[in-house]
């Protein structure tokens, strides 16, 4: 599920959940609400496409996942991951979840 939320500094998030309630993708924060949900909507198209999905390793040797709209923008980052193999699960979770996931909004 999407879950969108206000942080520390005010700023709209989301987060894609999966079923276990891990976090497997987060958004950068947003000043408008509605910005957010189109975030959301972005995702969900964009992760059909494998495609989309660019996976990095970090400086401390961890590895991540970016996934990206058609303009080639960042709408989603996931959380670290010890190996490459699982940062690819991770991809396949979202490819899975994220399309016909619902949204709770957790911002009001």
């Amino acid at each position: 599920m999407f879950e969108i939320f206000k942080d520390k500094s005010g700023a709209f998030r989301f987060r894609l959940k999966a079923k276990n309630g891990q976090t497997i993708l987060e958004s950068e924060g947003y000043t408008q609400k509605t910005n957010c949900q189109k975030g959301v909507s972005s995702v969900k198209r964009n992760s059909k496409n494998e495609d989309r999905f660019e996976l990095k390793q970090s400086s401390d040797k961890k590895w991540l996942f970016n996934l990206k709209a058609g303009n080639g923008q960042v709408v989603g980052t996931s959380e670290l991951y010890d190996n490459e193999t699982n940062a690819k699960n991770g991809v396949k979770s979202v490819m899975t979840n994220a399309p016909l996931a619902e949204t709770i909004d957790l911002s009001k």
